[in-house]
């Protein structure tokens, strides 16, 4: 595990490649405070430089940049290769056994290049990763990134260099940099709440997306992208050749599926354990690990005292039945409010899934005693979890046999009140409405439910229902890029609208938040996280599941949940879901609001030029006054700001 960076072209490669890339990759120490290295070719025009988090062969035979037995390449590689034993057997029986230095995956990894092709070595490799390869023959960079983005990579032209990063910052220390920020990224990030692959938040630069590999022949001219593992042709197999069995049939596979990748992922020579929130998802990966290890399992969760938001409790009882060497830490709201200055250097990208809070505080208290941390993320995405998929399905087979006139007109009608009046008489009969709901601001949730009525297909309904802002409201003149939702690429014929939704939210919210939200969270303190359920091989298996085996018995993720149950007692588990989140409703009505006034103040959001401050200081007022909950959308425009005052100072720091 590590953070990586390379330039090529330029006198920043040329004439002092080796002290660039070391100090870009010095901006990214805390990926890996272990030890560096750098690898030069001034007559080529190549640097590479990597900060190492050692986590497998931890002796100087693990070290980067690496260079591979014949000389003809040279690496710098970060994540995990979990099945490199088999690799590395199977190199030797095909040709010939070979001389290793060590036993890393980045070893095997990079002689699989050597012997087999990119190509070839992307297709064999089970892991998450991204690296960047010079062939030193044909001066020529390859990048690749993992099949569904656990990793992070960067790259873009830097006046007449071409570099890459792990993370943006590292991109400071060239003298050619000048970052202008892409108001059409912005926009996406207003409605999304992060900036989806291939976009950044700077214009020029790019992220490598997911299941991808790049080819730059010439640092002058666009490199050539493409793809090695396709999600659209796993799907559309699966939905060709669905899973035959029953559905205990099904769960037997999806355990023994899951153990395979576990297996894999719980190797490592430094002390390794899992995110324990109590949920099914953490919990079923918990449980098959700790039936595969000769040892407790180390478990680590984390607790807050506001009612809503603990799952402490039960995280601890689902430990105590397993037998787990459980953690768990009750953090104050003054601990979670403390992140918050934190976030910009974090994310190097603005990014607002407030989610990201009590992610950094569990990884904090995780890295106290493991190096290595498995959690439970991709359950929701690949066996129907969000209970969004549902309703949306049910609510637009029922909408689209309303002619469209009569809905513009119920529109109209259902807004006409004002969604503190549905508020307030929600509140007069909150005592009878059921537990998940009384913190639910119904108005609002009529309000939004209205502006879906007059859309006109499902894509649009999920796109409404997924967006925060909109961000021709907000943001003139933006023109928002192809997303998955609108033409980026040309999805998979699937056989109903929940496997066209779970289909998106894999290839664009699970990679483009969930995993960012953990990556960056967890690299800020030195801490590896892994992903047990995105094994490909896994995912292979989830996209043939049909509907009626993920959704059994009206259950969202029945296969998870039978296989946790084979575990765990089911009443131990079995309650509403809950999301893993903070109450910055609240906060930015009290602790928070100082910081909020400020950045959300008129005359700086006029001055500054990016946004229309009436629609913002509009929500501002009506949250506030708790006429509407308006978090969300707050959080979007302040995570924003507070990124770009806290780049802008550290920009001009750098140039000072």
């Amino acid at each position: 595990m590590c953070g990586i960076v390379g330039i090529v072209g330029g006198t920043a490669a040329t004439s002092c490649g080796g002290l660039t890339v070391r100090r870009m990759a010095d901006r990214i120490r805390h990926r890996g405070p272990d030890g560096d290295g750098v690898w030069s070719d001034a007559e080529a025009g190549i640097a590479l430089s990597q900060r190492r988090l050692a986590i497998i062969d931890l002796s100087s035979a693990g070290a980067q940049p690496m260079i591979s037995h014949n000389g003809r390449h040279v690496i710098v590689f970060n994540g995990e290769i979990y099945n490199h034993g088999e690799m590395r057997a199977h190199l030797d029986r095909q040709f010939g056994v070979h001389a290793w230095r060590g036993h890393s995956d980045t070893e095997v990894f990079l002689t699989a290049i050597e012997a087999l092709g990119i190509t070839k070595a992307l297709e064999l490799a089970v892991g998450m990763f991204a690296f960047g390869v010079w062939d030193r023959r044909e001066r020529t960079l390859v990048l690749g990134r993992d099949r569904l983005g656990e990793k992070p990579l960067y790259y873009g032209r830097i006046g007449k260099a071409f570099a890459f990063a792990s993370e943006l910052k590292a991109f400071q220390p060239l003298p050619d940099w000048r970052p202008e920020i892409d108001r059409d990224a912005l926009a996406l990030m207003m409605r999304h709440n992060y900036i989806p692959a291939p976009y950044c938040i700077y214009q020029g630069i790019r992220k490598l997306r997911p299941g991808h590999f790049l080819v730059l022949a010439d640092p002058q001219r666009d490199p050539r992208v493409e793809s090695y593992w396709s999600a659209s042709e796993v799907a559309a197999q699966g939905q060709r050749h669905p899973f035959q069995g029953s559905p205990e049939e099904a769960v037997d596979e999806v355990e023994r599926q899951l153990r395979r990748s576990l297996e894999g992922q719980m190797i490592a020579d430094v002390p390794l354990g899992a995110f324990l929130s109590g949920g099914v998802d953490s919990s079923a990966v918990v449980s098959v690990m700790q039936s595969i290890s000769a040892r407790p399992v180390r478990t680590f969760t984390i607790g807050f005292d506001e009612a809503g938001y603990n799952e402490a409790n039960h995280a601890k009882q689902v430990a105590r039945h397993l037998g787990t060497d459980h953690t768990e830490l009750y953090v104050s709201q003054d601990d979670a409010l403390d992140v918050v200055p934190q976030l910009p250097g974090i994310y190097c990208e603005p990014f607002s899934d407030s989610s990201q809070i009590p992610t950094f505080l569990v990884s904090k208290m995780a890295r106290g005693s493991v190096t290595v941390a498995l959690s439970g993320d991709g359950g929701d995405e690949l066996f129907s979890g969000y209970t969004r998929y549902a309703l949306a399905d049910a609510f637009w087979n029922k909408l689209s046999r309303i002619p469209i006139g009569l809905r513009r007109a119920s529109a109209s009608l259902a807004t006409l009140p004002s969604p503190a009046l549905y508020n307030n008489v929600a509140g007069a009969i909150m005592p009878i409405l059921p537990r998940r709901l009384r913190r639910e601001r119904v108005g609002d949730k009529i309000h939004k439910a209205a502006s879906v009525l007059s859309l006109r297909s499902m894509d649009d309904v999920y796109r409404r229902l997924c967006s925060h802002w909109e961000p021709s409201e907000i943001i003139p003149d933006s023109v928002e890029p192809p997303t998955m939702l609108t033409g980026l690429e040309a999805l998979p014929e699937l056989s109903g609208n929940v496997e066209r939704m779970m289909y998106i939210d894999m290839m664009s919210y699970l990679p483009d938040d969930i995993l960012v939200k953990v990556d960056r969270a967890a690299m800020a303190v030195s801490l590896e996280t892994r992903v047990p359920l995105l094994d490909h091989r896994l995912i292979s298996l989830a996209l043939s599941l049909p509907l009626s085996i993920l959704r059994a018995g009206g259950h969202t993720k029945w296969p998870l949940r039978q296989l946790l149950y084979r575990h765990v007692p089911k009443a131990l588990v079995e309650r509403p879901k809950m999301g893993f989140g903070v109450p910055i409703d609240a906060w930015l009505r009290g602790a928070l609001r100082e910081w909020a006034d400020a950045l959300l103040d008129e005359r700086r959001l006029r001055e500054d030029g990016f946004f229309q401050p009436d629609a913002i200081r509009r929500a501002w007022s009506e949250h506030l006054s708790g006429h509407r909950n308006n978090q969300y959308l707050l959080w979007d425009v302040l995570m924003f700001q507070s990124w770009r005052e806290a780049s802008q100072g550290v920009s001009s720091a750098v140039a000072a």
